[in-house]
């Protein structure tokens, strides 16, 4: 008898061996939770072709935008847990919006970490017409003007949101929030003058900045940085209690086996050590930072995690 009740624990635990010595056999699919021609979207798309050569299968990115990028971790989460179902999320999906927003119909712990892939600074930069050159002279026409700013982010909840969020917290001025589907379209509204500013990630930002199409103030984090060469830090720019960064990382529908977790993290260890990827990612203002490995990814989540659900609490913003 109780031979009977082992047999399909056995089973199900030989199936498992099997699919992992056989993944992965067929395409896989890459979600990302922004439109083209954004942060997200550049990392995934170049990251997908030398972790398509490591695990021996092509990558399809799938760009799935909206609500802040939950559409996109809703369904990784709800997807067969076989490993051909990736997610490329930042702290937007994992910390942020399960704090914004109870009705979600996912948690964090439907995601299973496999690795931190990028890390960045945001990027602050304004419409050359309304002849903001600075931080100091950003707060000043804030502060004249409380609300009359408009600072496009790349959507509710986004780190770009955030970091807008505590800019106003912490240079004590008031600005309107204006949410896009993505980066790329946040970026295209202030070249149009539709909004004055934005606060965007490096791939989405810098190239305009460099055109001359968009005026770059600054950078998020304390001090300058070789990822965005001419643009001070926010030490030398007058706000040195202001910093922020944020990252990309992957994830897979919890339950998948951890073989198949362990051969998706060892191919993106020998992707990110490619040199092209590292020179693309870089000329437009992105690091790669990986994990030592799954655990230690899902424990940097867990200390992360803090810092984002206090700066949402502390700074008010809700999913409008």
């Amino acid at each position: 008898m109780k031979l009977r009740l082992f047999v399909p624990l056995i089973l199900a635990v030989m199936m498992s061996s099997l699919h992992a010595q056989s993944y992965p056999n067929k395409p896989i699919k890459l979600v990302v939770g922004f439109t083209p021609g954004g942060a997200a979207d550049y990392v995934a798309r170049n990251l997908s072709v030398p972790l398509g050569q490591a695990l021996g299968q092509s990558i399809i990115v799938e760009n799935k935008p909206g609500a802040g990028s939950s559409i996109a971790a809703d369904q990784v989460a709800k997807s067969a847990p076989d490993g051909y179902t990736i997610l490329l999320a930042s702290p937007s999906s994992i910390s942020v919006n399960p704090a914004l927003n109870s009705k979600l119909t996912y948690k964090a712990s439907d995601l299973l970490p496999v690795s931190k892939v990028t890390s960045s600074p945001i990027v602050i930069a304004a419409y050359p017409g309304a002849k903001i050159n600075s931080i100091k002279e950003l707060i000043a026409k804030a502060k004249q003007d409380p609300g009359g700013l408009n600072y496009s982010s790349s959507g509710n909840g986004s780190a770009p949101h955030l970091a807008g969020a505590l800019f106003g917290q912490v240079a004590d001025v008031k600005m309107t929030h204006i949410p896009f589907r993505g980066g790329a379209l946040a970026v295209q509204s202030v070249i149009a003058g539709d909004t004055q500013l934005t606060f965007g990630t490096p791939p989405s930002v810098l190239p305009m900045v460099q055109a001359g199409r968009l005026k770059g103030l600054a950078i998020s984090s304390r001090e300058r940085s070789s990822l965005a060469p001419g643009l001070p830090g926010m030490r030398e720019a007058g706000l040195p209690d202001y910093s922020i960064e944020f990252w990309y990382g992957l994830f897979l529908p919890a339950g998948t086996p951890p073989e198949v977790v362990q051969k998706i993290f060892d191919a993106t260890q020998i992707a990110l050590k490619n040199p092209n990827l590292k020179a693309s990612l870089a000329r437009e203002g992105t690091d790669v930072s990986t994990s030592a490995s799954p655990a230690a990814f899902a424990k940097f989540l867990a200390e992360d995690e803090k810092f984002w659900v206090k700066l949402v609490k502390t700074t008010e913003i809700t999913v409008d």
